[in-house]
């Protein structure tokens, strides 16, 4: 903890959900970053309708790291974002290099908001165990974010080949 706090969880507790707090915020702010990539660089027929869906996946991933950061500074922590702790610690695969076109951009993408949602289910399941139900919810809200956000880039993917 870097703070004294009146919050009435128990140290041990606050101390045990920081790292998973952290771990979400490493992946967050990873999915945010592979958005924005595909949003830069898309190349296909359906460019403007991805290029501002992807826009406003990327503006909701932005808020989720924003109540993740705080969360963790709120339960006594430090929020670390920055973009090599990002890249180190993110557990979602990798943005392919130089990846444009429209099917190959939606299946990387639909792949790792897949990795990010189930790491959001396995962290829901850590802090109920551990016994912080603020956290939990907080996991939940940003699963079923997720989730949507997996249909619509899916809903693109049908019928169509990766490129």
């Amino acid at each position: 903890m870097t703070y004294a706090s009146r919050l009435d969880l128990d140290t041990a507790l606050r101390a045990a959900v920081l790292p998973i707090l952290q771990s979400r915020l490493s992946d967050t702010l990873d999915l945010q970053a592979q958005v924005k990539q595909a949003h830069w660089n898309l190349r296909g027929p359906a460019f403007i309708a991805l290029h501002d869906l992807f826009d406003r996946i990327a503006a909701d991933i932005a808020l989720a790291a924003d109540d993740t950061a705080e969360r963790i500074v709120a339960l006594g922590g430090y929020a670390d974002g920055r973009p090599f702790r990002t890249a180190r610690d993110t557990s979602l695969p990798g943005w392919p290099e130089r990846v444009q076109a429209q099917g190959a951009v939606l299946d990387a993408l639909a792949a790792s908001i897949s990795a990010h949602g189930r790491g959001l289910r396995d962290a829901i399941d850590s802090t109920t165990q551990i016994g912080d139900a603020g956290t939990a919810d907080l996991f939940t809200g940003q699963s079923r974010q997720t989730d949507k956000q997996l249909w619509l880039v899916e809903a693109h993917l049908s019928g169509m080949k990766a490129e």
